[in-house]
């Protein structure tokens, strides 16, 4: 918005003793005029979309800048038709963890199978804490599980295809997220202090 200033001219007769300071007063008077005006509301619109703006955030490795992501129904109580108790869900959970499936896994198959669109809300608890209840949570977490995974196979794909370069780039980011979340999981004491990332003995991990 511009603002029009006020146009002041002093005439040489106007500078005396108590003249002086006169010029300084008007143009203090003008400044605090200009700032006292009320600056225009932004349309809602206009809001939603600086809002918008600042939540999109920069993948790490990508360019992208996607934010699509599931949406949790805002109820967190269990729906009225669902009949399944804590306890079996409790039980299902456990048995599936015995067979060697992931706690995502485990997840889809209740929502898909069973019906239970979230055990949060059924049982209280997570299903990782419910498998770390029985003392059969994973020993490394998922996401780091499965981008130890990733490098294996990348490793894999260049003892096969040496000049591969775009595949040695990839590989060093992959290693990079696995040295970060590790560190991430070694302070929240998800991971014991002495466990460390060897690309020697990775494939022993998730064999």
């Amino acid at each position: 918005m511009m603002y029009k200033m006020h146009h002041i001219e002093l005439e040489e007769d106007s500078y005396g003793s108590n003249g002086v300071d006169e010029p300084f007063r008007v143009f203090d008077y003008s400044l605090s005029a200009v700032a006292s005006r009320k600056k225009p509301k932004k349309n809602t619109s206009q809001c939603k979309e600086d809002l918008f703006a600042v939540a999109v955030m920069g993948r790490m490795h990508s360019r992208g800048k996607g934010i699509s992501a599931s949406a949790l129904p805002y109820k967190r109580s269990s729906p009225s038709w669902l009949k399944t108790t804590p306890q079996d869900v409790d039980e299902s959970i456990c048995k599936f963890a015995k067979k060697g499936l992931t706690p995502s896994q485990i997840g889809v198959i209740l929502r898909d199978s069973h019906g239970i669109p979230q055990v949060k809300s059924v049982t209280g608890s997570k299903i990782l804490r419910i498998l770390k209840a029985h003392g059969l949570a994973p020993e490394i977490p998922e996401d780091l599980y499965h981008l130890i995974k990733k490098a294996v196979a990348i490793r894999k794909h260049l003892e096969r295809n040496r000049k591969d370069k775009d595949s040695k780039f990839r590989l060093i980011l992959v290693e990079s997220r696995i040295h970060r979340l590790a560190r991430y999981y070694k302070k929240t004491k998800k991971l014991p202090p002495v466990w460390k990332y060897e690309s020697t003995t990775a494939s022993t991990l998730v064999a």
